[in-house]
């Protein structure tokens, strides 16, 4: 497995009440990913909610756009000490994409086109936590940062908004996905510090 990243340079400044411990300010958007960039066609695309049942709630591009959408102007904190403050976003709130969805179970396994993996309990998605967004800075987001559409989990380190996302996994028990089976938290709460085992 090949890790890329490229594009971190950290400005010095004043504290910032707005940084979690740790963390340094950057103006640019660095990347971080492990393998290559999946090319993902919109015509092809597809995001699945699965619960316990096996019932399966998908929509296709078309039918994603047509749901409502909302502007997200959020800080963003990645694991790697770099944090985006102010950052706008538009995607679909988890809370619409739950809406009549039936389940019991509390954690979600989020799936990626690429085969990448995430935990992330439910109750960190719902309640305008969550949302799979499609634009960055008014602009469709970049395949390298995730597009055609990615997760966007502001308030947890920025591995847990899910590149390339296609779909959720309702689970019983809260169990590790690719990164956090190599070492990074279970959580990922940033001004915890929730950054490994």
């Amino acid at each position: 497995m090949s890790f890329i990243t490229r594009g971190f340079s950290g400005r010095s400044r004043e504290r910032d009440d707005r940084l979690p411990p740790g963390q340094t300010l950057v103006g640019d958007f660095p990347v971080l990913s492990a393998g290559p960039t999946p090319e993902v066609d919109t015509a092809e695309w597809e995001f699945t909610i699965r619960t316990e049942s096996g019932a399966v709630h998908a929509w296709d591009w078309e039918q994603f756009m047509a749901l409502p959408i909302e502007d997200v102007t959020t800080d963003i904190h990645c694991v790697t000490h770099w944090s985006k403050l102010g950052t706008g976003w538009r995607g679909v709130s988890l809370d619409t994409l739950f809406e009549g969805v039936d389940t019991d179970y509390g954690y979600t396994m989020a799936h990626s086109y690429g085969g990448y993996t995430t935990n992330v309990p439910l109750e960190d998605l719902l309640d305008g936590k969550a949302w799979v967004a499609f634009e960055f800075d008014g602009e469709p987001l970049d395949p390298e940062h995730g597009g055609p559409a990615r997760l966007l989990v502001p308030h947890l380190y920025f591995w847990k908004s899910a590149k390339w996302v296609r779909g959720l996994e309702m689970m019983e028990d809260d169990e590790p996905g690719f990164w956090e089976q190599n070492g990074y938290h279970l959580h990922g709460d940033p001004w915890k510090e929730e950054r490994y085992w």
